[in-house]
């Protein structure tokens, strides 16, 4: 497994010495095995490479990235929030509260990308008892960082797009939170992390305000 950094831009092109004729640009499919943008879906298979992001403004740094190989298909593309932009912007706490849930394991589930059912937080919660800490941005990178070169194998839960790579974002509580009214039941996301040890470890992740 590697880290990785973003590269940078590279110089402009020279311009054509001969206009070339339009062009319709192609239409993107929204579309990955079956699945469709938008759709809430399960992730499993093994870390391969990870980053933080890197900006000139450190204000705008709000996610880590974590590619999950899942065999013959292209890998997978996990975006962790950092921070709350939003939350920052209109004068909230903008840290992340992070929950654990510890386990055990002796089989690691099937490698793939496939529909998931309800994840919802409130369950996890009433099945076992989770304290969730504040984490600023580096905090959690470095976090994230351990557990991602630690985990022999990783599962994540949370909503599909499909760009110019295919990823899986909204890795969070789904609630209402300080800066987002927008209140969803039953579409939380959620990452697991399996170690050597037969150990693993759940996080959950929430934002200002959200229950």
């Amino acid at each position: 497994m590697r880290a990785f950094t973003s590269t940078k831009a590279t110089a402009h092109s020279r311009p054509l010495l001969k206009r070339l004729p339009h062009r319709r640009r192609p239409q993107t499919s929204r579309d990955y095995l079956g699945l469709n943008q938008g759709d809430l879906v399960h992730l499993a298979g093994t870390p391969v490479a990870f980053a933080a992001e890197i900006d000139r403004v450190p204000a705008n740094i709000d996610h880590f990235w974590i590619t999950i190989g899942i065999g013959a298909d292209k890998p997978i593309r996990v975006a962790l929030s950092t921070q709350s932009r939003k939350n920052a912007a209109a004068g909230f706490d903008p840290r992340m509260r992070v929950g654990l849930i510890a386990s055990t394991w002796r089989e690691l589930p099937a490698a793939g990308l496939s529909k998931s059912p309800c994840l919802d937080y409130q369950s996890l919660e009433a099945a076992t008892t989770v304290a969730y800490v504040e984490y600023g941005r580096p905090e959690l990178d470095l976090l994230l960082t351990d557990k991602t070169k630690r985990a022999i194998f990783i599962e994540a839960w949370g909503e599909l797009y499909v760009r110019v790579d295919v990823g899986i974002h909204q890795v969070h509580s789904m609630r209402a939170s300080c800066s987002v009214a927008r209140d969803l039941i039953g579409r939380d996301g959620a990452i697991r992390f399996y170690f050597a040890d037969g150990t693993a470890e759940m996080l959950l992740f929430k934002y200002c305000g959200q229950p």
